[in-house]
C-alpha cells in the first residue's frame, strides 16, 4: 500500500483510489473501586451486602478515518466500533463473564460525514470543551459525556488565525434529564418536537485554545394537563493553557458551566436521583430539568458546575495529572415541596438543593510506546438535600487501576 502524507502519519491510499485511510484502536483492562465503569462515582447504597463495589471492566475499540480531497475542501468519514464486557453484574447478581446481558455490549460512540464545513452523525456536542484528558474518569459535573457522543448536524466556519464558529443542531433526548411529578415522581416527557441549538465560538494557537458556548434545550412535558413547552438553556465557557515551560506536554484546562432547564450540560454524568448510603446516612440529589409544582404549573431547575485539572510530565514515559470538579442544583420552594413527597425520612419544606464535588489525582506510566499503565484516585464529597433524622453528607474514596494498549499509527 502507497502511504498517503496528506492528512499525517498513518494514512495508507484505498488501492485503486485516491482515498486515503488510516485504522487504530486501544484494547483496555480495568479494575475499578468505588468508581463503576470508567470511574463513574458510585451513588448507592454501600451499607447493602449486595452492593458490588468492585468493577471489572474489559474495553476493545477499532476506529477508521478515510479522507479525500474534493473541490469543496476535504471529505471526510469517521467511524468508531467498541466493545466492552463488565463482568460485575448488577447490585447482588453475580455473573460468571460468559453469555450476552447488559454489560457485554457492542455500541458506536461516533460515526460522522465532514464536508465543506458540516459535521453529520454522532460525535461528541459542539457545547463541549473540557474532555478530561487528566483523568480516566466519566465526571460527573461536565458537558462532556465520557465520550459517547450525540447525534447532530453542525456547521463551522473557519475565521482566520485559528478562530471558528460552529452552529449545531443536536439530539434533544440525549441532552435530557427528565421531568419530575406534582408527586416527586417521574414524568413521562413529551415527544421530540424540536432539537437542541448549540453554538460556540472557538480559538485555538499555540498557547492553547479557548471557547464560549451556549445551547437552547426544549423542555416538554408529556401528559394531559401538563404545563406549556419550556426553553431551557445553557451558558458555558473554557480555556485551555499549555505550559512546555514546565514540561513538554504539560497544560492546564477548566470549564465553567450555567443552565437553567438545561441540566445535562451542566453535569452529563447525572441519573434522576443520586441517592447515597453510607453509615446508615443518607444522601439525596435529585436531578431533573424541570419540576411540575402543580396543575399546569412547573419551575426550571438551575444548575452550574466547574471542572479542570493539571497534568505534568516528570520525565518521557511519567505523567502525573490534579484535577477537581464541583456542581450544585437548586430547585426552588415549589419544586423542593414536590420532590420532598418522594424523598423518605425528609422533612417537611426542606430544600431539594444539593451540591457534589470531586478531587482526584492520576499517574500514567508509558514503559514502552503506545502502551498506558495508569492508577487514579479520587475522593468525593456529596453535600444532601433536604434534612431529616438519618440525612446528611456522604464522602467516599475511589480508584482505578487501567492497562490500556493503543495502536493508532
Amino acid at each position: 500500500m502507497k502511504i498517503c502524507s496528506l492528512y499525517g502519519a498513518g494514512f495508507y491510499y484505498m488501492p485503486g483510489t485516491d482515498t486515503c485511510i488510516k485504522i487504530g484502536g486501544f484494547v483496555r483492562a480495568e479494575v475499578n473501586f468505588g468508581a463503576g465503569g470508567s470511574f463513574t462515582p458510585l451513588f448507592q447504597n454501600w451499607d447493602a451486602r449486595s452492593t458490588n463495589t468492585q468493577n471489572w471492566r474489559t474495553r476493545a475499540g477499532i476506529t477508521a478515518d478515510a479522507r479525500s480531497q474534493t473541490a469543496y475542501g476535504t471529505l471526510r468519514g469517521y467511524a468508531y466500533l467498541a466493545a466492552t464486557s463488565d463482568n460485575s453484574g448488577t447490585s447482588g447478581t453475580p455473573t460468571n463473564g460468559t453469555g450476552a446481558s447488559a454489560y457485554d455490549r457492542m455500541y458506536s460512540p461516533a460515526a460522522f460525514i465532514q464536508f465543506a464545513g458540516f459535521t453529520m452523525g454522532r460525535t461528541g456536542s459542539f457545547f463541549d470543551f473540557d474532555s478530561q484528558p487528566y483523568s480516566n474518569q466519566s465526571n460527573v459535573w461536565s458537558s462532556f459525556n465520557g465520550g459517547n457522543g450525540v447525534e447532530l448536524w453542525a456547521y463551522t466556519a473557519q475565521l482566520g488565525n485559528g478562530l471558528s464558529a460552529s452552529i449545531s443542531a443536536e439530539n434533544n433526548n440525549a441532552h435530557r434529564m427528565g421531568v419530575a411529578t406534582a408527586t416527586g415522581t417521574s414524568n413521562t416527557a413529551g415527544g421530540q418536537s424540536m432539537p437542541d441549538i448549540v453554538g460556540n465560538l472557538r480559538i485555538d494557537q499555540a498557547w492553547g485554545s479557548a471557547q464560549i458556548m451556549g445551547a437552547y434545550h426544549q423542555v416538554n412535558y408529556g401528559v394531559v394537563g401538563n404545563p406549556d413547552d419550556e426553553a431551557g438553556w445553557a451558558f458555558g465557557a473554557g480555556l485551555k493553557v499549555n505550559l512546555p515551560m514546565l514540561g513538554k506536554g504539560d497544560y492546564i484546562m477548566g470549564q465553567f458551566t450555567y443552565g437553567v432547564g438545561a441540566i445535562d450540560y451542566v453535569g452529563s454524568g447525572l441519573a434522576q436521583a443520586q441517592t447515597t448510603q453510607r453509615g446508615g446516612t443518607i444522601s439525596y440529589g435529585p436531578a431533573w430539568d424541570s419540576v411540575i409544582t402543580g396543575a399546569g404549573t412547573a419551575d426550571l431547575t438551575t444548575g452550574w458546575s466547574i471542572t479542570g485539572g493539571f497534568e505534568h510530565n516528570w520525565v518521557p514515559g511519567w505523567k502525573t495529572s490534579l484535577y477537581g470538579s464541583y456542581g450544585k442544583l437548586e430547585y426552588s420552594t415549589a419544586a423542593s415541596a414536590s420532590l420532598q413527597l418522594a424523598a423518605a425520612g425528609t422533612t417537611a419544606g426542606s430544600s431539594a438543593n444539593w451540591s457534589y464535588w470531586q478531587v482526584g489525582s492520576r499517574t500514567v506510566w508509558t514503559p514502552v510506546t503506545n502502551l498506558d499503565l495508569s492508577v487514579e484516585v479520587m475522593y468525593q464529597v456529596q453535600n444532601t438535600a433536604f434534612t431529616g433524622a438519618n440525612i446528611g453528607d456522604n464522602s467516599w474514596w475511589s480508584g482505578m487501576f487501567r492497562a490500556q494498549r493503543n495502536f493508532y499509527p
